[in-house]
């Protein structure tokens, strides 16, 4: 098992920036993918972000690449997600997961519990 638990999420003006961490516990952190994904009000789960065991390779989509960053230290098992340039249709609970290489939900196993974005004009 791993435990995710995610922070970092709040209020934020378009253009401005935020960082969400997502620490984890349990099983070897550094053996797993780390993921972003966000689901915003009424609209399906989307993915954000992935990144590799080692930290070395990421993958973003389209909507995001370019203004988000992942990262993650694996001495202190958690992955971070930077978010620059915000937009409001950022506007979304954010939640980390634990899985292999993958833009899909069905291959993340850990979830953490979600933390909310809120982008205002």
């Amino acid at each position: 098992q791993v435990q995710l638990v995610e922070s970092g999420g709040g209020l934020v003006q378009a253009g401005g920036s935020l960082r969400l961490s997502c620490a984890a516990s349990g099983r070897t952190f550094s053996n797993y993918f780390m993921g972003w994904f966000r689901q915003a009000p009424n609209k399906e789960r989307d993915f954000v972000a992935t990144v590799n065991w080692s930290g070395a390779a990421t993958y973003y989509a389209d909507s995001v690449k370019g203004r988000f960053t992942i990262s993650r230290d694996n001495a202190k098992n958690t992955v971070f997600l930077q978010m620059n340039s915000l937009k409001p249709e950022d506007t979304a609970v954010y939640y980390c997961a634990a899985g292999v290489r993958s833009t899909d939900q069905k291959d993340y196993n850990y979830w953490g519990q979600g933390t909310q974005v809120t982008v205002s004009s």
